[in-house]
């Protein structure tokens, strides 16, 4: 990084799976860690978690969707080399037809309006830091569709223009724009969440594939392309476990 110190790298959605797994992988690469989150209890342990660990790690309560908080978390930043958008997710499953406009409202709120608060916020800090980063993690859904999933998809292909229309408009500024499209990822929430705490259908998106990606693989990636060169842009980074062909070919054991 140009600006001296210790660099700092802000995850959004930090309380669990990839958000978790980032914060940890970044800390230990050297970032003084901010993880953002609406879960306090989550995010605060995390912290304690990698301070006792040696690393440098401060939580802060955080709904991306809130304007005016994002503004003033901003404001109390001392500095921001590194910006994780990775709070999300989906709602539902259901056909276009009979689909729910509250879930796909949300899903949009979240995904694509929290990922703008955030960046807008943030980059002039990043700019400012003379080797910033912004990270938008996405999906494999933001480059394909599948039945079923039109609201998330169509939140995350906002989601992947926001990025690539962000990279063409401060091209020649310090800061890189780097999008992670994870494909199937087992997490401990991803699955239970969209199907509203449904455990069973949660688990029948897994089932016979014996290994999706894990938090850990993304987070992986996402670290390796942040530690880059600073001249080196992972534009797009498309991670996919081996049984997973496309969003709609999948290998399983069953």
């Amino acid at each position: 990084m140009t600006a001296a110190g210790t660099p700092v790298a802000v995850i959004t959605g930090a309380s669990s799976g990839i958000g978790a797994a980032t914060a940890r992988q970044l800390a230990h690469a050297g970032f003084r860690v901010v993880l953002t989150a609406r879960r306090r209890d989550r995010i605060e342990s995390l912290a304690a978690e990698l301070t006792d660990a040696g690393h440098q790690a401060t939580a802060q309560v955080l709904d991306v969707t809130d304007r005016a908080a994002v503004d003033a978390f901003a404001a109390g930043l001392d500095r921001c080399d590194v910006l994780v958008n990775n709070a999300g997710g989906a709602l539902g499953a259901d056909p276009v037809a009979t689909a729910d406009p509250a879930d796909w409202r949300r899903m949009f709120e979240v995904n694509v309006l929290g990922t703008l608060h955030t960046t807008q916020a943030l980059l002039p800090a990043l700019t400012a830091s003379g080797d910033g980063t912004v990270v938008v993690l996405t999906s494999t859904a933001g480059h394909g569709t599948y039945e079923g999933g039109a609201g998330y998809v169509a939140a995350k292909h906002g989601e992947r223009v926001l990025a690539e229309t962000l990279r063409l408009e401060i091209v020649g500024t310090p800061v890189r724009v780097i999008e992670i499209a994870p494909g199937m990822v087992k997490t401990e929430e991803f699955a239970t969440t969209r199907f509203r705490g449904d455990t069973e259908k949660a688990a029948k998106v897994y089932a016979g594939v014996a290994e999706p990606l894990t938090a850990d693989d993304v987070a992986d990636t996402i670290a390796w392309a942040v530690t880059r060169p600073s001249h080196v842009n992972i534009d797009l980074l498309v991670v996919r476990p081996r049984a997973q062909a496309s969003n709609t070919k999948v290998h399983r054991e069953l």
